[in-house]
């Protein structure tokens, strides 16, 4: 039995149950990702290889992840949320499961790496899509909480990494962790599908044709390369998440290089969790207070995470490493609710699970260049103060491209979604509102 049209996302119902699967979901994904760093130092010694090509099992996960969000936008499209995710819960598992078994660094890319990152990206846009269809009013504020689960993981998980690497080794904390991502499977029988009369088809001349490649525009809506909204926006993103993932692979390190213990330096990601989370849950609220708009509020934030890495290098002592790294933690949460929050009011609800597969593969460059990159500036110098300094320098950049933005300096920007119906491209493109995720038929 179909259900039923809304003319409006219910704000609430259903909808923070599937926040509660968004929250867990991030537990389980960018908090493991952001808590590997404690891996970082056992791989290191173990394969004896140089900071960046240690580095590049976090960054072959991450643009993995990024680069595989739009599959899982049309696999959501098609077979529902429910389904696909549940399929990247156990790739997800089975990747992690791999890499405990890995004798050389190829096998922790293509295990680690590349099956666990395509997990991820299964996982990953259908549960953030299916939270945008739930909300608009709230919308940020229920993204903001979804997110918490990132800051909650990550002050828990360093230390508990740190516990399990010691009581079993690096290879069976590897294997702990892979068990705990098949409570992925768990999470996905909560997105409840839902349809929204944005998903209607709409009539337009722009149709991409019924070629091979018109199949595939359609598939994956390619018409949003040509809204210079998302472009704009996608690419100052992307300048933002080459620096943004790299604390979370080296700020461990770097405190064990100013002669902290192992729990010390774990430690610093835990308390950088905790403020955090407190500024993802205050960042969704004050965004849904509409004083400001959303994207103005995300400059803001992100010039200020952008200087807090700046700073982090000038600490030379735990408790002055403690306290900028707590502001850098709750510059950084502020940011993450507005990074998908954001994108529905430029781009419209109708066609936000395609638009978020393709921000993400285009966020995948910043994700897989960035840590890397770190790495190869520490192998040089000896030192990660050029590669914070560096870092803070992208997510700047990013910051000020948000300037070309249509409308950002005449504070113009949108702060209602478009209406159904309506072309957004600028392109000439349609508001090609394929079904929602699970309106295919999924009951």
């Amino acid at each position: 039995m179909s259900r039923p049209v809304l003319r409006e996302p219910p704000d609430g119902g259903w909808g923070w149950m599937v926040v509660l699967a968004g929250f867990l979901n991030n537990c389980l994904l960018n908090g493991i990702t952001r808590s590997f760093g404690v891996f970082f130092i056992q791989f290191t010694q173990h394969f004896r290889q140089s900071s960046s090509r240690i580095s590049w099992i976090t960054s072959i996960a991450l643009a993995t992840h990024q680069f595989a969000s739009p599959v899982g936008s049309v696999f959501g499209m098609q077979y529902g949320a429910r389904t696909v995710v549940m399929v990247g819960g156990v790739l997800a598992s089975l990747g992690m499961l791999a890499g405990s078994f890995g004798q050389t660094l190829l096998h922790m890319y293509l295990s680690v790496g590349l099956l666990t990152g395509f997990g991820w990206a299964l996982v990953f846009t259908p549960t953030i899509a299916t939270i945008a269809r739930y909300f608009r009013r709230r919308r940020a504020l229920a993204t903001g909480l979804a997110f918490t689960g990132v800051g909650i993981a990550s002050f828990f998980f360093p230390p508990l990494f740190q516990l399990l690497i010691d009581g079993y080794g690096w290879r069976g904390a590897l294997q702990v962790v892979s068990a705990m991502m098949l409570n992925l499977c768990v999470c996905a029988a909560l997105l409840r599908p839902i349809r929204l009369i944005e998903d209607l088809p709409v009539a337009s001349a722009g149709s991409a044709g019924d070629g091979c490649w018109g199949k595939v525009a359609s598939a994956f809506d390619l018409t949003l390369f040509l809204h210079r909204g998302f472009m704009v926006y996608s690419c100052a993103l992307l300048l933002v998440t080459v620096g943004y993932f790299v604390p979370y692979v080296h700020l461990v390190a770097h405190g064990k290089s100013l002669g902290l213990s192992d729990y010390e330096a774990a430690f610093l990601m835990s308390v950088t969790a905790i403020s955090e989370t407190v500024a993802r849950l205050f960042s969704g609220w004050v965004a849904d207070l509409r004083l400001i708009g959303k994207v103005h509020l995300l400059f803001l934030w992100s010039v200020l995470t952008g200087v807090s890495f700046l700073l982090i290098p000038a600490a030379h002592s735990y408790s002055s490493l403690m306290g900028l790294s707590t502001f850098y933690g709750f510059c950084a949460g502020g940011l993450a609710p507005l990074f998908f929050s954001t994108l529905p009011e430029i781009v419209g609800v109708g066609r936000i699970l395609s638009a978020t597969g393709l921000f993400l593969m285009l966020l995948s460059i910043g994700g897989l260049l960035g840590p890397p990159l770190s790495g190869f500036l520490e192998d040089m110098t000896q030192s990660y103060t050029i590669s914070f300094m560096a870092a803070g320098g992208f997510i700047l950049a990013g910051s000020l491209t948000l300037l070309l933005l249509p409308g950002f300096l005449t504070c113009a920007m949108l702060r209602s979604e478009p209406l159904p119906g309506i072309p957004t491209s600028e392109g000439g493109g349609r508001d090609r509102s394929a079904p929602a995720d699970g309106a295919s038929g999924e009951d």
